[in-house]
């Protein structure tokens, strides 16, 4: 007797029996429907596959259908499949061309929407940087603004005295004057006093410098994107007023910005170099600024004013480095096109230009020791090379860095000198003994751009891949490395007693870091 499924009504391939209903189904059919209902097709019970039986049968043998028994009817089966195949593959055609339209059209929104986004991006930034440039100035709008005098007729006018010209920033093309015995016993007496008060005060730390626990503590106090232009990128070198809370950067967009780190905002914008400004320094005591940029001029600021003092054209290449002397009244500047120079801040008058005729290679950086007899300078062909400023000439060579000299720093002490160059490692020289004490291996690529010691010559900064911290001993030990700018760090300084540290990088930022 055939078995018939309830279901399909045919006879099963594998047969199975309900044991709800009594039932015979095709399994593959019978566990579908409970799949999807979970009852017996027939009754309606519940029904699960634990009471599903298979029947144990002989195999039957379905016959060929009447249609496939000739030739002629097989070719016409095939031909069949063949157009389906044919239709079947024309449609998948046409679907995949509607959806390579679709793809086109959401790359196209997709592009349009980054554009617009990038746009107001840019605008949110200038508006940003708008608004940080107006905040000195909304103090004043407050104030009472002068009644205006009316014009008077244009026959007054020509009777009027002339107004007197505004000063305007001139260039001036200097010649050496040379270094006068009173500037040189003026060196001798600062170096003298100098050393004596360095003496007085001995090897002890300073009275309220923090540990180098407490320096472990310092976290990010404070971050301002805002003060150079964003159209060009980055902020390149740093400096404290250390009569106030004022630090001065100069970026990328070739101004000089003035921020004051208590009440947060922009005090002044100097404007006047053609290209970046890659050196700034403060004067300790004066409202005075020195600014050096690739634009081969040396610029020196009165910050009252807001006008440029004196436009030196000194070198004949690009200004690499600045540094003021003890007696804060001249300034030293490192060129690319191998001399060094130093200048009267005061009068604008060049003392002397210098070279070693010996090589034909560029200097990088320069730095005065703390007794100003002596400075150092740095060269593109790997050597640091002390200076006597007197005699203007080399005093010592200290080789051993492979790749241009990036940055040099003396201690305060006067013992120490610091060095990096392009080959990821500082070195630190005793100047006593004229040789390498120890060095200090960095990350793989890592890339130093700033150096300094706190007043106290304790402690090192660096600025480069991120801004860290070493303790000067015998061991040069990493106190503390900050990690949060999101590009390479330009330059770094210590505040007053090493109270803060602040930076500066190419992601337009100035970050203040101190104790929680």
């Amino acid at each position: 007797m055939a078995l018939i499924c309830s279901i399909s009504n045919e006879t099963p391939e594998e047969p199975v029996i309900s044991l709800v209903s009594k039932h015979v189904f095709e399994k593959r059919l019978l566990e579908k429907y409970v799949g999807e209902n979970g009852t017996d097709p027939v009754t309606g019970e519940t029904l699960s596959e634990d009471q599903i039986v298979p029947i144990n049968t002989t195999p039957i043998q379905r016959p060929r259908p009447p249609t496939a028994t000739s030739i002629p009817a097989i070719l016409k089966i095939l031909q069949d499949e063949w157009d389906a195949c044919m239709l079947h593959s024309y449609t998948l055609r046409q679907q995949l061309q509607m959806t390579r339209q679709e793809l086109s059209y959401a790359l196209y929104q997709h592009d349009a929407a980054c554009r617009v986004i990038a746009r107001q991006d840019k605008e949110v930034t200038a508006a940003r940087e708008a608004l940080a440039t107006l905040k000195p100035q909304a103090g004043a709008a407050a104030l009472p603004q002068p009644i205006p005098t009316p014009t008077p007729p244009p026959q007054q006018q020509q009777q009027q005295a002339p107004q007197q010209p505004e000063p305007m920033d001139v260039e001036t093309q200097l010649t050496p004057v040379g270094v006068s015995d009173t500037v040189l016993e003026e060196l001798q007496q600062t170096a003298t006093k100098l050393t004596s008060l360095r003496k007085k005060r001995g090897k002890e730390m300073p009275e309220g410098l923090p540990t180098a626990q407490q320096l472990k503590t310092y976290v990010p106090a404070s971050s301002h994107p805002g003060l150079h232009s964003a159209s060009l990128r980055g902020i390149l070198c740093l400096d404290l007023l250390p009569l106030s809370n004022k630090t001065v950067t100069g970026g990328a967009d070739k101004n000089i910005v003035i921020f004051d780190k208590q009440d947060e905002k922009i005090v002044c914008t100097l404007k006047g170099h053609t290209k970046k400004v890659t050196s700034v320094v403060a004067h300790p005591s004066e409202k005075m600024i020195m600014s050096a940029s690739p634009d081969c001029l040396l610029k020196i600021w009165d910050i009252d004013g807001e006008n440029c003092k004196h436009s030196l054209k000194i070198h004949d290449g690009a200004i690499t480095g600045l540094s003021l002397h003890p007696t804060n009244n001249y300034i030293l500047s490192s060129s690319q096109d191998q001399h060094w120079s130093l200048a009267d801040i005061n009068s604008g008058k060049l003392l002397c230009k210098i070279a070693d005729q010996s090589v034909s290679h560029g200097l990088t950086c320069c730095q005065f020791h703390p007794d100003g007899l002596i400075f150092g300078t740095g060269t593109t062909d790997s050597l640091v090379k002390i200076w006597d400023l007197k005699e203007q000439k080399i005093a010592a060579n200290f080789p051993g860095h492979s790749g241009a000299i990036s940055a040099i720093a003396f201690s305060e002490n006067g013992y120490y000198l610091a060095t990096s160059a392009d080959d990821e490692v500082i070195k630190l020289w005793d100047l006593r003994k004229l040789k390498n004490f120890k060095t200090v291996s960095l990350d793989d690529k890592y890339a130093v751009r700033g150096l300094t010691f706190d007043s106290s010559g304790h402690y090192l900064a660096v600025a480069g891949s991120d801004v860290r911290v070493y303790q000067i001993s015998k061991q040069c030990d990493l106190v503390t490395t900050f990690k949060t700018h999101t590009k390479e760090a330009t330059d770094v300084r210590f505040g007053p007693n090493a109270s803060y540290i602040a930076s500066v990088s190419m992601d337009r930022s100035l970050k203040f870091y101190s104790a929680n």
